[in-house]
């Protein structure tokens, strides 16, 4: 299910913000950048998206900044992540409540999702998908290989 990972420690939030120097975004969000679907739909959220708001890094491509938040490249892959400007990290569903509360257009779906039985059942749906396109996908499976 999606989670919230708390933020990080001291150390680790230097690191990162030394990875991101120069950046003002608010929100990094971490997508299968292999993954056509991810690809497409990363590409509306960043035609859509005020500027200066989102990072946006393909986990398949830059697993440095994944080890500085104690995220795994298979974990990465399996599903959508984002952090906070304040250092906290969710995954799955509440990734992606934290990523359409920033869009405009997007905030009722973000506050709809956050309902708890809605939130129940879209954190189910997403799963069955993200294990699904996990199993089928190449370089998902490749990366399970390689990490244990």
């Amino acid at each position: 299910m999606g989670e919230i990972i708390p933020p990080m420690s001291a150390s680790k939030k230097q690191a990162f913000t030394k990875i991101e120097k120069g950046m003002t975004c608010v929100i990094s969000v971490f997508f299968d950048g292999k993954c056509g679907l991810c690809r497409r739909e990363i590409r509306h959220y960043q035609k859509v998206a005020p500027p200066d708001t989102f990072r946006w890094v393909d986990v398949t491509s830059n697993p440095l900044l994944l080890e500085e938040l104690g995220i795994s490249q298979v974990q990465a892959l399996r599903a959508l992540h984002a952090r906070t400007e304040d250092g906290v990290v969710s995954s799955g569903v509440a990734a992606f409540v934290v990523l359409w509360s920033a869009l405009p257009r997007w905030r009722v779906l973000a506050w709809f999702v956050s309902v708890p039985g809605v939130r129940w059942i879209a954190e189910i749906l997403y799963e069955k998908f993200a294990d699904h396109r996990f199993r089928r996908l190449a370089h998902c499976q490749a990366a399970l290989s390689s990490h244990g």
